[in-house]
């Protein structure tokens, strides 16, 4: 049933960071009813695909700018235990909804809003998608090749990592603390926050003189020999991150350099010989064969595989990481449960809305 078994969540229908907080609370047990435009939500009750990360949960079509609309939010509202709303802010607030009306009608509630530039601040009320909310935290300027242009690292660090996951992580806190005072809270999860707090290392490193505002030129963003990908013989790639001697050492005998004299690891100067070295050494082979080469060595070198690829591999098809369903590569659950395991959403078809209705005593 999954650990948040008898949580209500009501989830207002966006895109990108706020469906996939929706779909992750779900997976993790909640009810989860998604409120969206009355023909997005009856293209969908039709068989539709509808947005991205909607599946597997119940679809209410909602006018919010109508009377009957706004009633039927604040019903659900008065009932539920966490809101989800990713709209500009101000936005909930001129159709009624927004969180003093919320918490007056029920105190309880967690109301969790997720944005690219908070609920303050000058940019606040301005648009923007995840290249932009790292652009101006630093993180993207940190991530590229030395000599090249910054490099986006698709939505992953803006609208996933720095919003969905925080905004996941307010809503189990604040309901955690609603055991103890009995009363909700707003959420203020904004992608500008949350992936400026994941470049807390970076940040680190950087105070102690270990890391260069130079892109590529450091020990994590392939400025190092040892941390990077390598073409193999048949045009694929491997990764390499051997940063502890140890792994080093395994990764040096298992390329057939560890009786040649090069470089030390850790001096700079040498890297260029080490790349290059390296470099060769990959060319020798392919892909799969430099994968069976370090397959169960300590060397920390793995195959790059594609979207296609990766449910086949060993461990990650071991792990149900990515499964294959009904023509599709659908993720697995994370994380996992000793006693209270989650499911997974996507591919599954939607509940029954009357019966999920009347689970949240709604009888009209």
């Amino acid at each position: 049933m999954g650990p948040l078994n008898g949580i209500r969540v009501v989830e207002f229908t966006g895109l990108g960071p706020t469906p996939m907080a929706g779909m992750l609370l779900a997976d993790l047990g909640a009810s989860v009813i998604r409120l969206d435009r009355p023909a997005a939500a009856d293209a969908m009750s039709a068989g539709g695909a509808g947005p991205h990360m909607s599946e597997g949960r119940t679809v209410l079509p909602a006018d919010l700018k109508s009377d009957e609309g706004r009633a039927l939010a604040l019903d659900l509202v008065s009932r539920a235990d966490v809101l989800l709303e990713g709209f500009r802010p101000g936005v909930m607030e001129r159709l009624g909804l927004g969180p003093d009306t919320c918490l007056e009608l029920n105190p309880r509630l967690v109301y969790a809003r997720i944005t690219g530039w908070g609920q303050d601040g000058p940019s606040a009320h301005t648009a923007g998608h995840d290249v932009n909310y790292i652009s101006v935290n630093g993180a993207l300027h940190a991530i590229g090749r030395a000599g090249g242009p910054p490099v986006p690292p698709i939505n992953l660090l803006g609208d996933f990592a720095g919003g969905t996951m925080f905004a996941v992580t307010g809503v189990l806190s604040a309901l955690v603390e609603r055991q103890t005072s009995g009363r909700g809270q707003v959420v203020d999860a904004a992608m500008v926050d949350g992936s400026a707090l994941l470049m807390s290392m970076v940040h680190e490193d950087r105070a102690r003189g270990s890391w260069s505002d130079e892109r590529g030129t450091n020990y994590l963003d392939t400025g190092a020999p040892w941390y990077d990908v390598y073409e193999c013989a048949d045009g694929r790639y491997v990764s390499v991150g051997c940063i502890e001697p140890r792994f080093y050492a395994a990764f040096l005998e298992g390329v057939g350099l560890a009786g040649e004299d090069l470089p030390d690891q850790w001096d700079r100067s040498g890297w260029p010989r080490l790349r290059e070295r390296f470099a060769e050494a990959m060319r020798t082979r392919t892909r799969d064969e430099w994968g069976e080469v370090f397959d169960g060595v300590d060397a920390c070198v793995t195959p790059v595989l594609s979207l296609e690829e990766a449910p086949d591999h060993p461990h990650v098809r071991a792990r149900g990481s990515l499964v294959r369903q009904g023509g599709r590569v659908v993720p697995g659950p994370a994380p996992r449960f000793g006693r209270t395991p989650g499911g997974v959403t996507r591919g599954r078809g939607r509940p029954d809305t009357d019966e999920v209705l009347r689970e949240w005593g709604v009888t009209s």
